[in-house]
């Protein structure tokens, strides 16, 4: 698991409309935050990255560009983002490998049944590309906020 301080993991994905995004483009311009999710359009992902949407604009006045992160394919984040006004953009990491990178990728119990799963989780990027805030075992209900105030601190 990653720790505030360390280097971010660097990576490319597509998002919900195919386009590449690549982090390292961010690198000087633009705080990135990062939130990874288990699945779309289950109830508390969606509760989740429609709260990021929603104070989108806050993130945005304070130097941080928001990206939700879930091994979903590119349609189905199209599918979740126009059915729930989800204005951040959505990337898919079809394969696992940044889920991996950045230690969501773990063992959990569902049901009594212990399988791999993305834990939900959140990173605060600065500008130099460094882990401002690192939190995994998210609780979605009120957190954009909680994030929010981070990214204000990285401004002040």
């Amino acid at each position: 698991m990653l720790k505030v301080g360390e280097a971010a993991p660097m990576f490319v994905l597509p998002d919900a409309d195919m386009d590449a995004v690549d982090i390292a483009a961010y690198r000087g311009k633009r705080h990135v935050v990062l939130f990874f999710y288990p699945r779309d359009d289950t109830p508390t992902c969606t509760l989740e990255a429609t709260d990021f949407s929603d104070h989108e604009d806050e993130f945005s006045r304070h130097g941080c560009v928001v990206l939700g992160i879930s091994r979903d394919d590119c349609i189905r984040h199209a599918e979740f983002r126009d059915k729930h006004g989800i204005s951040v953009r959505l990337l898919s990491d079809a394969d696992g490998q940044v889920c991996k990178q950045y230690g969501v990728w773990q063992m959990k119990e569902v049901d009594g049944v212990k399988k791999h799963g993305i834990v939900r989780s959140t990173f605060v990027i600065d500008k130099q590309g460094v882990l401002r805030f690192v939190l995994y075992g998210v609780n979605a209900k009120g957190h954009a906020l909680e994030v929010l105030r981070t990214a204000k601190e990285l401004n002040s």
